[in-house]
């Protein structure tokens, strides 16, 4: 059977908040917050939810058994729609970013 819990419950998900709490908490991002807080949420939280541990022992559990089109399967499943996962994180929140900076400037211009 396909580990779909660590695929896409975990790694998915972990990959995309990832990538999504990075690009709005960059230097001129959404949010500022320390550095600080961006390594505990990143590395700390998200690093500690995804479970590439889990990931590899299932992987080697179905090589073991001679399962290796389905490792095979698990491997570069996880690596497309992880990565899937973070580009579209980070997609929406840049475009948060940049609706931001726009109003940002809409608001000087009406002053000025």
């Amino acid at each position: 059977m396909m580990p779909w819990g660590t695929i896409i419950a975990v790694n998915m998900v972990g990959s995309f908040i990832i990538a999504f709490f990075g690009t709005l908490t960059l230097a001129d991002g959404r949010y500022a917050v320390s550095e600080n807080m961006r390594l505990f949420v990143m590395i700390g939280l998200c690093g500690g939810y995804t479970t590439f541990s889990s990931f590899s022992l299932q992987t080697l559990d179905l090589l073991r058994i001679g399962a290796w089109g389905r490792a095979m399967l698990t491997v570069g499943l996880s690596v497309v729609l992880c990565v899937g996962a973070a580009s579209l994180g980070h997609i929406l929140a840049s475009r948060l970013n940049h609706h931001t900076m726009l109003v940002a400037q809409a608001d000087i211009e009406e002053e000025v």
